[in-house]
């Protein structure tokens, strides 16, 4: 891809109509926080992170990804907004523990921002990943989402009394008030498990509320690197960073390619260490703040991309306390939050694998490996599904 720069004039200085692209800031970070952090923490979890690790990592990659935006919204002055990698944080859900445990997995995630870095200076490294055909990569990325998508009907069987209102509320959202949905889902759940401590009279430990950075020293095994930074790179360069670039073009904005890339990889390297596992350009929620509804003046709507920055330092801070009460959650609570916010994304990747008869069967194979889980000589399902995906295309006739 090549680096577009797009300067507009500075009009901070003009007090008129700032509070529009001021509110549109602080709910972009509002929905990108709320819709996936159980996502996140399910993640980094399922990987070896002790609950302390895991909030550690929640708050590390606010600070990165709210400094990153800070930093190119002021530079570019346009409302460029960054994420958590979401499809990367499912797949680690799915991976499991990888040699070398949660250090090795650390090792991995500091692997992944130097290939994003690298992706920003060298375009062939780019392209290589935009050659993958789309069916594919959506493929695995909805094999690595039917497990988790699946844990709110498998904690109906362990944890009812709390599930059941927390689907029923989503349900309900989905049909009203789509974008709050997984948010007020969430509230139901931290209701349901505050009723929950009470009636067997169990006490939150309220100290490990404070907000704390954990660090790992990374532990280098070539299984966590190929099992988990080899996928986490592609899935977020497949499914946020090149999105995320569509969705600004979409509204007339060019990102910087190559600072964009260096500002996300440099920021996964630096908050590795502390538990994010990668950072990248938003895909959905860019277009919070890139839209008219953020202002009608395009040249004002960098001030709520910073305003999302902003805001993302300040819940980076509740980190602990929204792992300390999920730790108290009945069993399946919080997978049962996470899979209904990936459910869409389950739809979008399942639409993306097959609607293209070209890649179908080919896509078929990589959505079944991914799904399965399976680990061969230490290395995750999510790599071999890319791997059976392309030999599947490769020697099957077009159309096939």
């Amino acid at each position: 891809m090549s680096q577009v720069h797009t300067t507009v004039p500075d009009v901070a200085d003009k007090p008129a109509g700032i509070a529009q692209p001021l509110g549109a800031g602080a709910i972009t970070a509002l929905v990108g926080f709320t819709s996936s952090f159980a996502v996140v923490l399910s993640g980094l979890r399922a990987v070896g992170a002790s609950p302390a690790q895991a909030a550690s990592g929640l708050l590390v990659l606010c600070f990165t990804q709210g400094i990153g935006i800070l930093l190119l919204s002021f530079r570019y002055r346009i409302p460029i907004t960054l994420a958590w990698s979401t499809p990367g944080a499912a797949l680690l859900a799915s991976t499991g523990l990888v040699a070398g445990g949660w250090p090795g997995a650390v090792a991995a995630f500091a692997v992944t921002g130097v290939l994003i870095v690298i992706t920003g200076l060298w375009q062939r490294l780019g392209s290589l990943v935009a050659a993958i055909p789309v069916p594919i990569a959506q493929a695995m990325l909805a094999g690595v989402l039917l497990p988790l998508c699946l844990a709110p009907v498998q904690a109906l069987g362990t944890s009812p009394a709390v599930v059941v209102p927390v689907i029923v509320v989503w349900l309900v959202l989905q049909r009203f008030a789509p974008k709050w949905a997984v948010l007020v889902a969430f509230a139901t759940a931290a209701v349901g498990t505050g009723i929950d401590i009470a009636v067997d009279h169990r006490h939150l430990d309220l100290p490990a509320m404070l907000p704390t950075v954990e660090l790992t020293a990374p532990q280098w095994h070539w299984q966590a690197v190929v099992g988990i930074a080899i996928p986490l790179y592609i899935v977020t360069m497949a499914s946020q960073n090149i999105p995320g670039v569509a969705v600004m073009r979409s509204f007339n904005f060019q990102v910087p390619w190559r600072p964009a890339m260096l500002v996300t990889g440099i920021g996964t390297v630096l908050g590795a260490a502390a538990g994010g596992h990668a950072i990248n350009l938003a895909a959905i929620s860019a277009a919070l703040a890139a839209a008219p509804s953020a202002s009608p003046d395009p040249k004002r709507r960098w001030i709520a991309a910073a305003t999302a920055g902003a805001s993302y330092l300040v819940l980076g801070l509740a980190s602990a306390a929204l792992v300390t009460l999920i730790a108290a959650a009945p069993a399946g609570t919080i997978e049962t939050v996470a899979g209904l916010a990936l459910l869409a994304t389950l739809a979008a990747a399942l639409t993306g694998a097959l609607s293209d008869p070209t890649h179908r069967m080919a896509a078929l194979v990589t959505f079944l490996v991914a799904a399965s889980g399976t680990t061969l000589f230490g290395i995750g399902g999510a790599f071999w599904a890319l791997v059976a995906g392309l030999v599947v295309r490769r020697f099957l006739p077009t159309g096939v």
